[in-house]
């Protein structure tokens, strides 16, 4: 088994404003699948083709925003070490019982210095993307409701201390940059896109003023097309779109973003291309951040750039 460690993002846990105004929409709307309600009136749901029992928990609370964002680990000997390793770099640990959160086991929670909860897992429950594995069709009716993305893809998260968090990620979880974009003096890191595959990115962060911030979660689409299918789905059922249908320079992603009905922004992404390790990071400069962002009309967006939960 060559990918190993840290494998993939798992889950986020985000809350919203009317729990049923948003469950409507991620489950009618964006597409996915609602598979639990637990005894804290969380919501769990996945996109059409995970595996796992959810990758999105939904919380009514007071404040729009992330609670968490959790990663997959390879085995559970992977999580003790990763637990260790975390502690003796200083960063508090708490383990989270197996059975807190629906059909998932032991967590190791930490804070990110800047201020987000990340929790890692090995053990979820297995309940399968509709198809058999054995001789399976390529898709199932679920894969045509709503937008329909076949997973999550990963998320950008803002705060201050970005420096002291991207150690943390690179130097004890494994993540490794792909793109990099500093300010005006080429060595402040303004954002970094971060991954523990071969994905462009797994995990994005972007430096801000204010703490524990969300920017996006992002669901994959197979193709362009499809991109352009979830922007009429958007305008069909009143979602408000931020930016797009476009592509970011950064990551060579094409991309939609929008707004869930709390003001938690999500986006609906295609494309970029394969990364390795051993790949040296690709760097942008402040200047060139428009196209980075949008770079059909290589422009800056405000909203994409002040408006966070």
């Amino acid at each position: 088994m060559a990918l190993t460690g840290v494998l993939r993002p798992g889950h986020a846990q985000i809350r919203v404003l009317d729990l049923e105004a948003d469950v409507k929409l991620y489950r009618d709307v964006l597409g996915l699948e609602e598979v639990g309600r637990d005894s804290f009136g969380r919501v769990y749901l996945k996109a059409w083709d995970e595996r796992d029992h959810h990758s999105v928990v939904l919380r009514q609370a007071d404040k729009a925003g992330l609670d968490l964002m959790g990663f997959k680990v390879d085995s559970l000997a992977s999580l003790d070490k990763f637990e260790k390793d975390l502690q003796a770099h200083g960063v508090a640990t708490k383990r989270v019982p197996a059975g807190e959160m629906l059909n998932t086991g032991d967590r190791v929670s930490f804070e990110l210095p800047m201020g987000h909860t990340i929790e890692l897992y090995a053990e979820k429950k297995d309940v399968g993307n509709g198809l058999s594995y054995n001789n399976p069709a390529p898709w199932n009716a679920a894969a045509e409701r709503g937008i329909a993305p076949s997973r999550l893809d990963h998320a950008l998260l803002g705060g201050v201390e970005i420096d002291a968090s991207i150690e943390i990620l690179t130097k004890i979880l494994g993540f490794y940059p792909v793109e990099v974009l500093y300010a005006e003096d080429g060595k402040t890191v303004v954002a970094i896109w971060l991954s523990c595959s071969t994905k462009t990115h797994d995990l994005a962060l972007i430096r801000l003023p204010e703490q524990g911030k969300l920017h996006h979660v992002s669901f994959w689409l197979d193709s362009w097309e499809r991109v352009l299918r979830a922007g009429d789905i958007m305008s069909m059922n009143d979602v408000s779109v931020d930016i797009g249908p476009t592509r970011h320079g950064i990551t060579r992603g094409a991309t939609i973003y929008a707004f869930d009905r709390s003001g938690n922004r999500f986006e609906t992404f295609s494309g970029g291309y394969v990364s390795y390790p051993d790949m040296q990071p690709i760097v942008w400069s402040i200047d060139h951040l428009p196209e980075g962002l949008d770079y059909v009309q290589r422009k800056l967006h405000q909203s994409f750039l002040t408006v966070f939960s």
